[in-house]
């Protein structure tokens, strides 16, 4: 029988979270933890499909998007939408404001401008 320890249970260390720099990001790969300035914040209208209403982010969450803010992402993942790799935070994720970071954004590595093709590989 496990211990409430090794279940992850009260008591148990936490693990430090591994920071991801955004030009490391790729198609399909989830559970990233990284630190971001919001340069733009534009509403686009809720007009989300019924299936992923879900996971469209409550407008609390929206509200902590103002330009100039300098915000955790926790537990994002890399989804493609029409054809550009977009960072979303699901219910599994967190949003989170904190102090102004000390970096610059590097603006002229837009990566949702690369468009990604979907490939099927077929294994010999």
């Amino acid at each position: 029988m496990a211990t409430q320890q090794q279940r992850g249970g009260a008591g148990s260390a936490k693990r430090k979270p591994v920071f991801t720099r955004v030009d490391q990001l790729i198609p399909g790969t989830n559970g990233h933890t990284l630190t971001a300035k919001v340069l733009t914040s534009n509403t686009v209208g809720r007009a989300v499909p019924a299936a992923q209403l879900r996971s469209a982010p409550p407008e609390s969450t929206i509200d902590l998007m103002k330009p100039g803010a300098t915000i955790i992402l926790r537990n994002a993942k890399i989804d493609i939408f029409k054809g550009s790799m977009k960072l979303a935070v699901d219910k599994w994720g967190r949003i989170e404001v904190t102090e102004p970071a000390n970096f610059t954004v590097k603006e002229d590595n837009n990566l949702s401008l690369i468009e990604y093709e979907l490939v099927n590989v077929v294994e010999e």
